[in-house]
């Protein structure tokens, strides 16, 4: 394997932004192999959210696969990888994966990292939560799975949604240890005005 390969899913959660913005960080670092899987309903929300045809997101990836194809490379746990990330994951989609349903290649590829102890990263996108919500996100991170929610941060002041969003993109590659530039703004402690601020 000559460099890393990372499986994106895209599902029918709101905030197709997340892995779009994940696929384009991809594509300028080099630095990884992107396998593009993305549910029907997934298809729909980016159309809805951001004008984005089928064709748009899948000429951001290195390589993409039917949801349908079981059969996919990705299918299996002999097809090298570092792992997957799924932005957004939506509800239904993360009750599949806890549940070890593997009824499309979303879930399937999900379980096949969960089952080489590979690094799955779950964007989940609901709110409120309800009691399945939190026992499958449960499931999920007890098998080894990591459920990120966007949650913006706000100590960055960001200015604009993209940069929102890119710093949540930021800490996802972090959490593969693939490079990036200027995504994250690192934190680096209090400010001095702020420390004494405090200390008053």
């Amino acid at each position: 394997m000559s460099k890393p390969r990372l499986v994106v899913a895209i599902t029918g959660a709101s905030g197709a932004i997340y892995g779009v913005r994940l696929l384009q960080a991809l594509r300028e670092s080099g630095a990884c192999e992107s396998h593009l899987v993305m549910s029907s309903s997934g298809v729909m929300t980016a159309q809805q959210e951001l004008d984005l045809r089928r064709a748009d997101i899948e000429a951001l990836a290195d390589v993409v696969h039917n949801v349908k194809d079981i059969g996919a490379t990705i299918a299996s746990g002999s097809f090298r990888s570092a792992g997957m990330v799924v932005a957004p994951c939506s509800m239904k989609t993360l009750a599949s994966i806890a549940h070890g349903l593997a009824d499309n290649l979303v879930a399937r590829a999900a379980d096949v990292m969960l089952k080489e102890r590979r690094r799955l990263v779950l964007v989940v996108r609901e709110t409120p939560l309800n009691l399945a919500h939190l026992r499958n996100m449960t499931s999920v991170t007890e098998m080894g799975g990591i459920i990120f929610p966007p949650v913006p941060a706000f100590y960055t002041r960001p200015g604009s949604l993209d940069e929102l969003v890119d710093h949540t993109v930021g800490r996802l590659l972090d959490l593969f240890d693939l490079p990036h530039d200027g995504l994250v703004k690192r934190w680096e402690g209090m400010s001095k005005q702020t420390s004494e601020q405090r200390n008053q």
